[in-house]
């Protein structure tokens, strides 16, 4: 069945492709590009709140892409259902892009989670920054199958790119920015994803081009959030960062800016928790928050080209704020413990220390020993160009596993360390 949502600017692809006709979509195509990648599998190998290997049952960031990926079609289904007098059975969102661009949001993520990203950018912070987003973005249309011939990305289709994008600003918009931003050599693929429109005549504001999503990165932004904020709050019950007497202490302490229906929610949790039915309660509020989406019409200046602005996502306050609740909870209780703090610490140090030798050797100068693997060690030592050699140390580094993270430290800086099984890497 033809959707005519989409149009051949939709599917249009960063170089002419000479692939043949498929069985499938361009934007199945894609989705499947990503699953079959190694970075998408290093994924479980990165920390989403808790470092892999601490336990065995809780999310990565593998895991948590999963479930972002299934709450996002579900939305999708959703919306075609309830929204009939805007989508229907040739005019719809397809799922199978939603999907892709949930399975891909998290791909450039660093290890050591959220704190792992602010280190890297300060370390990159001369040579151009970095971000999570960003470095997305950079995997799909420049790193990925790097080492089959002269290909460069996966080549994805202009609705994929656009989908992912949750941030359209570039670095020297901003005055040293800590998030939210594409690097400036990614001005092409914006100018691809536009179409060649000028965007600045029509989005000056930053903030504001950082607002301009489309509809399925608007999907796909609510499904990270209804994830992350339902599934922190149950991997840290499970794990006993969070239980009754911690939240009971914080009721009390924060008892002055704790609304009364936030309080119910604390009570709601409390009971969840006495009950040993945490888990099947919290997950049964993910269809509550699939279910509190609607769209609202809205005129841009990308209509004439693509359906895929023409629509907001809205979601009902009082989900909105159910959510936002919870990521407090988590970030109170959770991200600003000391525990989390001291293996955050531990992270920022080993990355400092491994950058800094890697830049000595490869970016201010490039030295004759071989610290990084042949094929990494060899595109660095062809390019001439500063900035290029440190965002190739930058996508080596930003590419570890936690666990790669710690060995790569232990090998170069623990004289006591030596492991066979490396070579092979």
């Amino acid at each position: 069945m033809i959707n005519n949502f989409y149009n051949s600017f939709d599917f249009e692809r960063l170089t002419q492709s000479k692939r043949e006709s498929d069985y499938r979509t361009p934007f199945q195509i894609d989705r499947d590009r990503i699953i079959h990648s190694s970075e998408f599998r290093r994924l479980q190998g990165k920390t989403q709140v808790f470092l892999p290997g601490e336990s065995d049952f809780y999310r990565t960031r593998l895991t948590h892409s999963i479930e972002v990926a299934q709450i996002g079609r579900s939305i999708c289904s959703y919306l075609l259902k309830c929204e009939n007098s805007v989508l229907s059975d040739d005019y719809f969102i397809d799922p199978d892009l939603v999907e892709a661009a949930c399975l891909a949001h998290d791909l450039g993520h660093p290890p050591f989670g959220h704190a792992g990203e602010r280190t890297i950018n300060s370390l990159m912070m001369k040579y151009g920054g970095f971000e999570g987003n960003a470095q997305t973005l950079r995997l799909l249309t420049e790193v990925f199958y790097r080492r089959s011939g002269t290909r460069k990305g996966m080549n994805p289709v202009r609705a994929l790119v656009d989908a992912v994008l949750k941030y359209k600003a570039i670095f020297s918009q901003f005055e040293k920015p800590l998030n939210h931003f594409l690097y400036d050599s990614q001005k092409e693929i914006l100018n691809f994803v536009f179409g060649g429109k000028d965007i600045q005549k029509e989005l000056s504001d930053p903030e504001a081009l950082n607002k301009f999503k489309t509809i399925e990165c608007q999907i796909m932004d609510w499904a990270d959030d209804t994830a992350y904020a339902i599934n922190d709050i149950v991997d840290s019950i499970s794990i006993g960062f969070i239980n009754i007497a911690k939240i009971v202490k914080w009721q009390e302490e924060n008892s002055q800016n704790i609304s009364a229906k936030q309080n119910e929610y604390l009570n709601q949790i409390i009971e969840w928790i006495k009950a040993g039915n945490y888990k099947a309660q919290f997950g049964s509020q993910i269809g509550e928050f699939i279910q509190s989406c609607s769209l609202k019409e809205r005129k841009t200046f990308m209509d004439d080209l693509t359906n895929r602005y023409k629509y907001k996502l809205v979601i009902d306050n009082r989900v909105l704020e159910k959510a936002q609740f919870y990521k407090r909870i988590s970030v109170e209780l959770v991200f600003q413990s000391s525990h989390l703090h001291q293996i955050e610490n531990k992270g920022h140090e080993m990355l400092k220390r491994i950058f800094k030798l890697f830049v000595n050797n490869y970016v201010k100068d490039v030295k004759s020993a071989k610290l990084l693997p042949d094929f990494s060690d060899k595109i660095i030592r062809k390019e001439h160009d500063k900035l290029t050699r440190a965002r190739l140390v930058c996508d080596y580094m930003s590419g570890m596993t936690d666990a790669f993270a710690m060995r790569t430290y232990k090998r170069l800086f623990d004289p006591d360390f030596s492991s066979l099984a490396d070579i092979a890497e």
